[in-house]
């Protein structure tokens, strides 16, 4: 059994692949500002089970709504350990998911998610624009509503995002996606 990585080892790699990946080949065109204006939280889980992971997920929704973005802007709770299969991820996703409009913040706060395994539907796995997606740890990404239609008003073509993600990551390749140590 592999030793269980430290938090700090955790929050580490997730900010590597952060840095080098989403912000460093551009995924997301509106992470570097959260982050360079240190206003991203990150969170590691250590929940036993689902229900515990499904708990921790309602204490960050709240404490996000409950602080001003300019505190904390977006949050990244890490799961290192109950997710080794994507498809376990994604059923669970169907769960979280649901918890912004059983606290009453749907239209407030959304959760987007990676994974080390994510595949879109309708890809292989080994299609290399699942990269777009994937990530050191399973992750939950917990996106005030009003930050995203502020950066996306910013763009002419918002759906043009998810197309140049594709092409980069074509043009970087398997190879090149290694090498990022990702």
């Amino acid at each position: 059994m592999a030793a269980r990585p430290q938090d700090e080892q955790v929050i580490a790699r997730t900010r590597r692949w952060l840095e080098k990946a989403v912000i460093g080949l551009n995924l997301c065109p509106f992470a570097r500002a959260a982050y360079l204006r240190d206003r991203v939280r990150f969170v590691v889980s250590r929940a036993r089970h689902i229900d515990d992971l499904l708990e921790q997920l309602d204490r960050e929704l709240k404490l996000l709504a409950d602080t001003p973005a300019e505190q904390i802007e977006t949050t990244l709770i890490i799961e290192p350990e109950l997710f080794s299969d994507f498809l376990d991820f994604n059923d669970f996703m169907a769960l979280a998911e649901a918890a912004p409009a059983e606290l009453g913040l749907e239209g407030v706060i959304q959760l987007a998610s990676f994974h080390p395994r994510y595949q879109f539907e309708g890809t292989e796995a080994d299609d290399v624009s699942n990269c777009t997606n994937r990530s050191p740890y399973p992750t939950l990404h917990l996106l005030r509503e009003d930050s995203v239609e502020k950066a996306v008003s910013t763009l002419e073509d918002p759906d043009v995002i998810f197309e140049e993600n594709i092409r980069t990551l074509q043009q970087l390749g398997h190879k090149g996606w290694r090498e990022f140590g990702l």
